[in-house]
């Protein structure tokens, strides 16, 4: 009896069926997946509820794991909008004529196979495939344990709309749970061409220094707003808020406020709101003071040399009073993970210095942090946010799942 395929040369294979797949029936996959995703509501709910019941609600993890109808149908919406999008593949990036008449082309193309390492965030599943599948690339999901039950009701889900519309099953794979998969997917050479680790510094660490793959680095987040000497009050009060307290357990929340001394006395007003979210603030002993009394006693604690360079995932946040931009930029140089830094300030020539001086993927003036995200940059879903310089840096849509090849034609050329 023939014994089935590995998912290796399942998903090889697959990958290569991509390229003869036109974009106009990609789209109508993920027209008809989006479709299927709300229909299959109850039992992706269903499968979600048993991975939450392992999860205590008080772990700030609890919200990324957590589906809702609403949040399916958002990733409905997603689906629809990655569907929309022109295609990346085929794209002419440079045409030129040498002088004997060879005539050579740079041409966008999938990177073919595409490994995804990621926490218990199961929305990930849908955004990784959608993007895989518009970019020509078969992907192969490891997701965690945590999120086992919800991560297989998906793939089940689009893997039933491939096969409705005859495409391969290895388009789309999700490893088992455990580590031993992540290994077997970190060594394998000459099937995945690329891995994208998504979840905090520990998982983002071990990927980059056990995989044989080339890895891009995304999702671990370090973020920082200064409040400048001339910054606006009630913007930067806005933007606190909401850039810590949206959404506390994503990458882009506010980890660390570093604020001019000179605007000490608004800490206090700066701070109000976050109270009201019960948000724990380690202050630095002058940012101590100036909320000492003016904050809840029991969310306010004296900052020490561990309280900055943390990514808290948490409803917690540091404080650090610096005498001016250039201690400002110097600290965010020193604890910064290169996702997203912000500055609150009325002053052109600040901003300007911020802009260049801080070496980050998104630099945000007067904005919340919380926008670093494909979908609010306009590439549809994302794959993550990459916080490296080679290849792709910030939300990584559509065209950052893309390499490229040279095509090269001529009439007999011969060289001498």
């Amino acid at each position: 009896m023939t014994q089935p395929p590995s998912w290796k040369q399942s998903t090889v294979y697959a990958s290569r069926s991509l390229n003869l797949v036109s974009d106009e029936t990609i789209n109508t996959v993920l027209l008809a997946l989006a479709d299927e995703a709300v229909a299959q509501t109850e039992t992706i709910l269903n499968e979600n509820a048993k991975d939450l019941a392992a999860m205590e609600k008080s772990n700030p993890m609890y919200d990324r794991l957590l589906l809702t109808k609403e949040r399916i149908e958002g990733i409905a919406t997603d689906i629809r909008n990655v569907a929309s999008l022109p295609s990346p593949l085929g794209k002419q990036l440079m045409e030129t004529v040498r002088p004997n008449g060879m005539k050579i082309s740079k041409i966008s193309v999938p990177f073919g196979v595409v490994g995804i390492i990621y926490e218990a965030r199961p929305n990930v599943s849908f955004d990784v495939f959608s993007l895989c599948l518009k970019s020509g690339n078969a992907c192969v999901l490891k997701g965690g344990t945590d999120a086992y039950n919800s991560n297989l009701a998906i793939v089940t889900v689009i893997r039933s709309v491939l096969q409705r519309f005859g495409l391969e099953r290895g388009i789309v794979t999700l490893l088992p749970a455990g580590r031993e998969a992540a290994t077997e997917l970190m060594n394998a050479v000459g099937t995945v061409d690329v891995i994208i680790p998504r979840g905090g510094k520990g998982l983002i660490d071990f990927v980059r220094d056990n995989s044989r793959i080339p890895v891009i680095e995304t999702g671990a987040g370090i973020c920082h707003t200064y409040f400048d000497e001339f910054g606006d009050l009630a913007k930067g009060a806005e933007i606190i808020f909401n850039s810590k307290t949206r959404r506390v357990s994503v990458c882009n929340a506010l980890d660390c406020l570093v604020i001019n001394e000179k605007r000490l006395t608004d800490l206090p007003a700066l701070c109000d709101k976050l109270a009201t979210k019960k948000v724990i603030i380690y202050a630095d002993e002058k940012a101590y003071t100036s909320l000492n009394g003016n904050y809840p006693t029991e969310l306010l604690q004296k900052a020490n040399d561990e309280s900055y360079g943390i990514e808290f995932l948490d409803y917690k946040m540091s404080i650090k009073t610096v005498a001016s931009i250039y201690d400002a930029v110097e600290h965010i140089s020193k604890f910064s993970s290169k996702h997203s830094e912000c500055i609150v300030s009325e002053d052109n020539k600040q901003i300007q210095f911020f802009d260049k001086m801080v070496d980050a993927a998104c630099i945000y003036t007067n904005v919340s942090t919380a926008f670093t995200d494909g979908a609010q940059f306009g590439l549809g879903a994302e794959i993550g946010i990459s916080t490296q310089k080679l290849h792709a840096r910030g939300p990584m849509g559509l065209a950052e799942l893309c390499s490229y090849k040279w095509i090269i034609k001529g009439e007999g050329q011969v060289r001498g």
